[in-house]
């Protein structure tokens, strides 16, 4: 787990921002220290109204990229004017503020702390189903925290469930630091069991299952792909982690898959589902990572096309294996990441626009936007944006059929029909 420091300019929409990052970090068992000398990780939030306010966010950047060993820069500046922050060799990543939580975790597995309860924020409803996991990842520090994977009964999480739900939730996060595993502790890999418990809850609500780790659903791929195609409560979206397209990285890494064993999981979501979200993760500059292993990944990411996609540098944690190799400059992995993240925009602004023009139906509104918009996720989880929203009434919880209109690169428009 992480210890973050996180800092925000500007306006309204960024405090948001800010939040919602916070939110996924918590989740992800990191937590806010009160300032960056104290903090792995440091994260600014950028401004960029007047050219004064330029001059501030890059000198506050070079003092953040001092005081920490990791800083993540997101934010209108960051996103409008990233250059700058490479021309002023300022030594920090330049990220989407959807991208951040993840980077923040450098590929490590979520953290849920031993006295972890269900939580219920607005209408979102957060289940842990297990605490650990059965790998040991060479880079990954989450492991000493956590152990090995701990599974409480399909009884107890249904029942847990069922109280967020009675309390108002309509979208049920599974997590766990590697969902794909639930039950391996009792001889059982019982995750597509327990999403059709889930799932038969009376109610109107939608279900995201959170990380699960190629190993731990290949096992079970068609089964569980089944039970995503039957059941309509849960969003059509899996976050399988790949981390590299080369097996001898992955070999390196101590993954437990192999690429092919990512691709059979990803074939059979694909055989189960027309429409669906692959999420997944990659680690530029592992330090055994050479030019060919890089070609490798590239050439994964492109053959499989996911349409969420965390790019993540390599860096050091105490304690882990890889800590102690030979770890790669800071150009090579800048340059991998750049390359990488180029086709990852280019992968998912082409999912999105091939929505365009489309009707997403039953489409759940999960919270209020900026300056009266409201964020919504369809079926495959896919953010959609409707603007003046409280002309048709929107309010989180509800569901709606959306007409999608236009595109960014991270979601979609959309308008009621």
């Amino acid at each position: 787990m992480a210890r973050y420091h996180i800092e925000t300019y500007g306006c309204t929409s960024n405090r948001g921002e800010s939040r919602e990052i916070e939110r996924r970090l918590r989740d992800a068992g990191h937590y806010r220290v009160d300032g960056p000398d104290e903090a792995d990780v440091a994260i600014l939030n950028t401004c960029t109204v007047v050219e004064k306010t330029e001059r501030n966010m890059l000198r506050r950047a070079e003092e953040l990229a001092d005081e920490t060993a990791d800083l993540f820069i997101t934010g209108c500046m960051a996103l409008a004017q990233g250059e700058e922050f490479a021309r002023a060799d300022v030594d920090g990543q330049v990220l989407h503020w959807d991208e951040v939580p993840e980077a923040v975790t450098n590929g490590e597995c979520p953290t849920t702390t031993p006295d972890a309860d269900p939580i219920l924020d607005g209408v979102i409803g957060i289940l842990p189903i297990a605490r650990g996991c059965m790998s040991d990842c060479s880079y990954c520090i989450t492991k000493q925290a956590t152990g090995k994977i701990d599974s409480p009964s399909i009884e107890e999480n249904v029942e847990k469930a069922r109280a967020l739900i009675h309390a108002g939730a309509k979208e049920l996060r599974i997590t766990g630091q590697d969902t794909g595993v639930y039950g391996w502790d009792e001889g059982e890999r019982k995750l597509h069991r327990l999403l059709e418990e889930i799932c038969a809850i009376d109610g109107e609500f939608r279900v995201r299952v959170g990380m699960a780790n190629p190993k731990g659903v290949h096992g079970i791929r068609e089964e569980l792909a089944d039970v995503f195609a039957e059941y309509d409560e849960l969003y059509d979206f899996l976050h399988a982690p790949v981390q590299s397209g080369s097996d001898d990285v992955l070999g390196d890494m101590r993954r437990q898959h192999q690429v092919e064993e990512y691709v059979e999981v990803v074939e059979a979501f694909d055989e189960a589902l027309d429409y669906w979200t692959l999420s997944t993760d990659f680690i530029v500059g592992f330090p055994t990572e050479t030019d060919h292993d890089h070609e490798q990944s590239m050439a994964l990411l492109r053959e499989t096309r996911p349409e969420k996609i965390n790019v993540t540098r390599f860096s050091k944690r105490p304690g882990t294996d890889a800590a102690d190799m030979k770890g790669l400059g800071g150009t090579i992995k800048k340059e991998r990441s750049k390359e990488m993240s180029e086709v990852k925009r280019e992968l998912v602004a082409d999912a999105y626009a091939d929505m365009v023009g489309e009707v997403r139906e039953d489409c759940l509104v999960v919270e209020d936007g900026t300056a009266d918009s409201v964020k919504c996720r369809d079926a495959a989880y896919r953010q959609l944006i409707v603007q003046n929203a409280s002309d048709y009434g929107l309010e989180p919880g509800d569901f709606v059929d959306l007409d999608v209109t236009a595109h960014e690169t991270m979601y979609a428009f959309g308008e009621p029909v």
